[in-house]
Formats: C-alpha cells, sequence, structure tokens
C-alpha cells in the first residue's frame, strides 16, 4: 500500500496525471488533474485499489482530500470513480459540510449521484466527518480574500488567485502575501 509519491508531472489527461518517480512513470486517477502542474514536482497522496483487472492508484493534492475519499468509498454503492466525481465537483469543506447538514440537494447536483445515493452518503456518514483542519484553512482565505478586496482589488481578481491558493496551509498573512506577489506579477 502507497501513502504518497513525490515526483515530476510528466503528463495530464482528462482523468489522470503521470508522476515521474526516479525513471518510473505512475499513471494516478485524480479528481482534478488541472489543479497539477506539468513540469513541477509534486507530493501526491495515494491510494491503491486492487480489483480483478487491474491495480489502480487515486491520487490527492491533499491529505483532506484523501482522507474524504476514504470515507466516501465506504458507502455503500459509492466506488472510487463515483468519489473522485464528487471531489471533483466541490471542495472538501463544501461536500462535508453538505453531509453534515443534510443537504441531499447539493449532493444530489453531483453528476452520478441521485436522491438514492445522496441519502445513503448522508445516512451513513453524518456524524463522523470533521472537517476542522479544512474549514480553518477556508476561514483564513476568506480573511485574505477580504484584506485584497479592501486594498481595492476586484473580485475576479481575487477569486483567480484565492482558487491557486486553496491547496496551500498558511495562516491569513501569508496567503495576503502570496497573493499579492501573483496580483503584481
Amino acid at each position: 500500500m502507497y501513502s504518497y509519491i513525490k515526483g515530476l508531472i510528466v503528463d495530464i489527461q482528462k482523468d489522470h496525471i503521470v508522476v515521474d518517480n526516479q525513471g518510473i512513470g505512475y499513471l494516478i486517477y485524480v479528481s482534478n488533474p488541472y489543479s497539477f502542474a506539468e513540469g513541477k514536482e509534486a507530493v501526491v497522496y495515494l491510494y491503491q485499489q486492487v480489483k480483478e483487472d487491474g491495480i489502480f492508484l487515486y491520487g490527492f493534492p491533499t491529505l483532506e482530500e484523501k482522507e474524504l475519499f476514504l470515507k466516501l468509498i465506504l458507502v455503500k454503492g459509492i466506488g472510487c470513480k463515483s468519489a473522485c466525481t464528487m471531489l471533483a465537483s466541490g471542495d472538501v469543506s463544501s461536500i462535508c459540510q453538505a453531509i453534515e447538514s443534510g443537504n441531499v440537494a447539493y449532493l444530489k447536483k453531483i453528476p452520478g449521484i441521485g436522491p438514492k445515493a445522496a441519502g445513503q452518503i448522508i445516512l451513513d456518514l453524518q456524524g463522523k466527518i470533521t472537517a476542522t483542519k479544512e474549514v480553518m484553512i477556508n476561514e483564513q482565505l476568506d480573511e485574505a480574500s477580504e484584506v485584497l478586496l479592501a486594498l481595492g482589488y476586484k473580485n475576479t481578481e481575487v477569486d483567480k488567485v484565492i482558487a491557486k491558493l486553496a491547496h496551500e496551509k498558511m495562516d491569513t498573512n501569508g496567503y495576503v502575501k502570496k497573493a499579492l506577489s501573483m496580483l503584481v506579477k
């Protein structure tokens, strides 16, 4: 079983990336391959699925996303591909909030998730998901966003920069500094 892989992103496709680690290219299915940058080194947290017809690797840019994926695949009727689709359709904190609040409507908006599957997800996971780390990061990102707006930047500019910083972990000041350096370029 693999925990993570660190290597160079050498190829990005619509449903997977290829990570070169010491001359071996690992094909890893990911929810949002375009969150990775080709030609850059990255750490990808992994889940290995062994099936009759093959061995598959699923990758995640953060541990929080991997933890939510592992909980989702425990739900009856939700497989690895469905869980990846869910993660591609929303961020970790939004999905967690929808599950905790019993928001079937939000979950039904995800492709491949109908009312029955949404109800099963809520039934199986409500009260078992804690997204405190991700919520804390989102609060700090929100504060950084407010600071940038107060400095006179437009909503569209701020939203683009904040989206790029969503997978990084830092405090509000760190987000503001990095966002300012990106906006100045």
